[in-house]
């Protein structure tokens, strides 16, 4: 058989691959896991957007070809969404392009910008698909470090000027995945003016902005980039609407990123499920009263975990968005030794920081999408380990 590209060997094993293989090995032994791993609501989808997919699944119009860059009808409820939410008006002409979910347009943004050599600024710990796919794209990912001094913000005055002239795009994510981290006004506005000196595309992965928690609301870069020259966003219903099986997303931003990135994909995939999209619109012109009641069941499992975890020694930021608990490993261990112990001793299952980025070590992440029981008894579990 012939050998596959070189590429392919670059590809680091997906985090949540090795992390399935680890929970098959833990069942096969009768563990009853608690699985924290991945960021998947276990809240079930809204029963009207389920039924307007019923509806329009029964529709023989939408069992063709969808559009490349979505249905207008879609792109229109993207626009106004961007109006009420935001107070931003987009063009849904050319200025919203339909992904299948925010990671397809995130994976498939570098191949659109990136030639051989070319500089990419890419968060640490991050979104694996940000670097992954720098690579893949023969892009040089050049790593900002998110640190907890300082708010798990990049560094912008620390990054060398030879690297920000060189650099095509810059990767963004707030509220971030995996601390838990938001960002304030001030950050976006450097960050938009960083863009605008050097000439790079500003990329913000916005897809946890509706999860957010006491009173606080998440910014969307396109406020502080009004005539949208220099950003793009990236957003997905699957956390917001509890939809990640769905697979339904958008793009929003600067024209000329929107269709380069559609470009590139009338040659990759043939678009979302039209289908799809109707329960999407359904989604974003709704009173929001579903979005409302997700966060107020993530905002209570939130303060039983950080109040348990403390019980037991583990003291851990309260977060006003994401459902991500981001919390220090035990001294002694690594992050990949310490998730092992708890998979292995406790049937618990946590995600390793540095699976996430070299910057990541040191640290787990919990995703509090299970049920307020299970999360109780988890820290039961952990109580009297050597932490």
């Amino acid at each position: 058989m012939a050998k596959p590209a070189s590429r392919v060997a670059k590809i680091p094993p997906y985090l949540f691959a090795r992390i399935d293989k680890k929970k098959e090995e833990a069942r096969k032994k009768g563990l009853d896991l608690i699985d924290f791993s991945i960021g998947d609501p276990d809240i079930p989808t809204p029963e009207f957007i389920v039924k307007r997919m019923q509806e329009a699944v029964a529709d023989p119009k939408n069992h063709r070809y969808p559009s490349y860059e979505g249905m207008f009808a879609y792109r229109k409820a993207v626009a106004d969404w961007y109006g009420q939410r935001f107070s931003v008006e987009v063009d849904p002409k050319d200025e919203v392009v339909a992904l299948i979910g925010s990671k397809e347009g995130i994976a498939h943004f570098p191949f659109a910008y990136l030639d051989e050599g070319d500089i990419a600024l890419i968060p640490s710990p991050g979104y694996p698909v940000y670097k992954v796919m720098t690579l893949l794209a023969g892009g040089v990912p050049y790593i900002m470090p998110l640190l907890e001094e300082n708010g798990f913000l990049p560094r912008f005055d620390t990054i060398p000027e030879e690297v920000l002239k060189k650099a095509k795009f810059m990767f963004i994510n707030y509220p971030n995945n995996p601390t838990g981290a938001h960002a304030n006004d001030a950050f976006y506005e450097e960050a938009v003016a960083l863009a605008k000196k050097y000439d790079f595309v500003l990329c913000h992965d916005a897809a946890y902005s509706e999860v957010t928690y006491d009173g606080f609301r998440a910014r969307s870069i396109l406020e502080f980039d009004k005539e949208k020259r220099y950003s793009i966003e990236f957003h997905s219903l699957s956390k917001t609407y509890c939809m990640t099986g769905w697979r339904i997303g958008f793009a929003a931003g600067n024209r000329e990123a929107v269709q380069n990135l559609g470009k590139l994909k009338t040659n990759i995939d043939s678009g979302a499920f039209d289908a799809v999209q109707w329960a999407a619109i359904e989604a974003l012109t709704s009173n929001q009263e579903s979005v409302a009641a997700m966060r107020t069941v993530f905002q209570k499992r939130r303060d039983i975990m950080v109040d348990g975890l403390a019980s037991i020694g583990i003291q851990v930021p309260r977060p006003l968005a994401t459902f991500y608990i981001w919390a220090h490993v035990p001294k002694g261990y690594t992050s990949a030794a310490f998730a092992e112990k708890l998979i292995e001793e406790k049937g618990i299952v946590v995600t390793p920081g540095s699976g996430f980025g070299d910057e990541g070590e040191g640290y787990f992440r919990i995703s509090i999408t299970t049920g307020e029981d299970r999360i109780r008894e988890a820290v039961e579990r952990m109580r009297g380990m050597e932490l």
